[in-house]
């Protein structure tokens, strides 16, 4: 197993193996700049020596990913990839005693219209909130006036990272 960076002429592969997974969702345009990583795993050896008979996956589990440039032509399977896009994560924080009601949703419109101009300058193409329990009703429905989507299609995962070892 090999993982090297992406090039345009995996593309087909990937598209093959977007369809293939059957997901609900576009392969997204892999040229944009929020794709910060891109990752591609192959199997630079789909038979190795005296192992003929062994499963795919048997071989791969056997063998240790390695970090690369790109293979040698023709001489791999692309198995897999991995990509991660930049996304933006929205806070919001208002003085609660400042003004009535009425001025602090006036303070929220303008920030937001601030904040989503300058998000769009800077290419994002989306915005996330994540609401704590004891306002997401309420203001849930505040910010859906807003054009926000509660999105309950897909569940969510973080992943924390830490420096490697």
């Amino acid at each position: 197993m090999r993982i090297r960076d992406y090039s345009e002429d995996d593309l087909q592969s990937l598209r093959a193996i977007h369809a293939a997974q059957g997901f609900d969702y576009l392969l997204p345009d892999l040229r944009q700049p929020l794709f910060v990583t891109k990752l591609i795993l192959t199997d630079d050896d789909p038979s190795p020596p005296g192992n003929a008979n062994a499963s795919p996956s048997r071989r791969l589990s056997a063998m240790n990913p390695q970090t690369g440039a790109a293979p040698e032509q023709g001489s791999s399977k692309i198995l897999g990839a991995a990509f991660l896009r930049l996304t933006a994560e929205a806070y919001l924080l208002l003085d609660p005693k400042a003004g009535t009601p009425h001025d602090r949703w006036r303070a929220l419109l303008a920030l937001h219209a601030a904040a989503e101009r300058d998000a769009w300058r800077r290419g994002l193409e989306d915005v996330h909130a994540w609401l704590p329990p004891p306002i997401a009703k309420k203001f849930g429905k505040r910010i859906a006036r807003l054009g926000w989507l509660r999105d309950d299609t897909w569940t969510p995962y973080c992943r924390k990272l830490r420096p490697p070892k």
